[in-house]
């Protein structure tokens, strides 16, 4: 079955499902208390069997009004037809939490916090939500939109590391 045919199917389950498709590339938007259910249902029952990515959009200064501010983006494969589908939900402050994908993929693990450490989304139910790419003592989330161009002066705190010591 072709990726629009799979979401008509899921839209009979989740009556709130809005969907797209441009140039063969299907995405589909749930609302944030339906997102675990619909991946599992992909996962399980339409064989979307690996999680490529996840990564987040910050749409503060976009000239359309968005949904909420922060879009949450789940791109999956269905390893054995080469299918893909785009899944998205959108968050606002102050509920910037999303449910973790970690028990259907190993893989968003490591993806989850990735998005932790730029944009600030927390995943309920992460086992290890921590910073993944910036150091411990780092307070913002560098990749959203109010976030200045020079920083916030952090790296004036950090200790410097010289060549002979890493």
């Amino acid at each position: 079955m072709d990726v629009p045919g799979i979401v008509q199917l899921l839209q009979k389950e989740f009556p709130s499902l809005s969907w797209s498709e441009f140039r063969g590339q299907v995405r589909v938007c749930v609302s944030r208390d339906r997102l675990f259910l619909l991946l599992q249902t992909l996962k399980e029952q339409h064989g979307f069997d690996m999680l490529a990515d996840i990564t987040c959009v910050d749409y503060l200064y976009y000239l359309q009004k968005m949904p909420g501010r922060f879009g949450l983006v789940y791109v999956l494969t269905n390893t054995q037809t080469n299918q893909r589908i785009v899944v998205r939900t959108f968050l606002d402050e102050p509920e910037l939490v999303a449910p973790s994908v970690t028990p259907l993929w190993e893989a968003a693990n490591w993806l989850e916090r990735e998005v932790w450490d730029m944009f600030g989304i927390r995943f309920a139910g992460h086992p290890d939500l921590r910073r993944i790419l910036l150091p411990d003592g780092f307070t913002s989330h560098p990749l959203r939109k109010d976030y200045p161009l020079q920083g916030l002066g952090e790296r004036n705190n950090f200790p410097v590391i010289r060549r002979a010591e890493s």
